[in-house]
C-alpha cells in the first residue's frame, strides 16, 4: 500500500524551524525534535516525547523503540518515509520521565499545527500519553486496537487509532503480540476511511 499520493510541500519544514527556537516551557534549551516523514501522509504516528538518542540526532523514534516501529510498519507494507512521525512534546524530559501536563499543554499549538499541515486521514496514537492528549479519560488497555472518532477544536473530526507504545513491547514481551495485531488492522482501517466506509 503506497500512501504518498499527495504532493510534497514545505510549510512543515518552516514549522520545524520555529519549533527549534521554542521557549514556551521549562524543557526549552535542549534540542527539540519536531518530526519527520511525508508532509502529506495519510497516516500520522504520535508518540510521547523524544529520548536521548532522538534529542542527539534531532529525529523521532530512532532508538530501540524506533527500530521496532520500523519493523511494525514494514510488516504492514509501509516505510517511514510514507508516514509522518512526531511526538506529543518536542523536547526530552529529564531522565526520560513522563511529560507533565503543563509541558503537554505548552506543545499543544505545535502538534495541532503539524496535524493541520499534514492533514492525515488517520492518526495512530502510540501509548497512553498520546491517547490522553486527544482522548482524555480513556485507558490504553481498554481501547487499544479500537478506532475512535473525535472532534478536535480547530481541526474538525479525526479518526484516532490507539495502540501500545512500541517501548512497552521492549520492556514487557507480552505486549508484542497485541501491538502487532493492532498494527495489522491499520491498512484495512485506512482503506475504509478513504472509501467513506468508516464509521460503519
Amino acid at each position: 500500500m503506497h500512501l504518498s499520493d499527495k504532493p510534497y510541500d514545505k510549510p512543515i519544514d518552516k514549522l520545524a524551524e520555529r519549533i527549534k527556537s521554542c521557549d514556551w516551557c521549562r524543557l526549552s534549551g535542549g534540542r527539540p525534535v519536531a518530526g519527520e516523514g511525508n508532509p502529506r501522509a495519510q497516516i500520522m504516528f504520535i508518540g510521547e516525547a523524544p529520548g536521548r538518542q532522538e534529542e542527539l540526532a534531532g529525529r523521532p523514534f530512532i532508538g530501540a523503540a524506533g527500530r521496532l516501529l520500523n519493523q511494525l510498519l514494514h510488516d504492514i507494507g509501509l516505510e517511514r518515509d510514507e508516514v509522518y512521525i512526531t511526538n506529543v512534546i518536542k523536547c526530552r524530559p529529564p531522565e526520560n520521565r513522563d511529560p507533565l501536563p503543563e509541558e503537554i499543554e505548552a506543545c499543544r499549538p505545535w502538534l495541532d499545527e503539524q496535524i493541520r499541515l499534514v492533514r492525515p486521514r488517520l492518526i495512530v496514537l502510540l501509548g497512553k500519553h498520546a491517547l490522553g492528549r486527544f482522548l482524555p479519560g480513556l485507558k490504553i488497555s481498554n481501547v487499544h486496537g479500537r478506532p475512535q472518532q473525535a472532534e478536535v477544536p480547530g481541526l474538525g473530526s479525526i479518526v484516532f487509532f490507539p495502540v501500545y507504545h512500541p517501548a512497552s513491547a521492549l520492556y514487557n514481551k507480552g505486549m508484542r503480540t497485541p501491538l502487532e495485531e493492532d498494527f495489522r488492522k491499520i491498512p484495512d482501517l485506512l482503506r475504509s476511511i478513504v472509501a467513506g466506509r468508516w464509521p460503519s
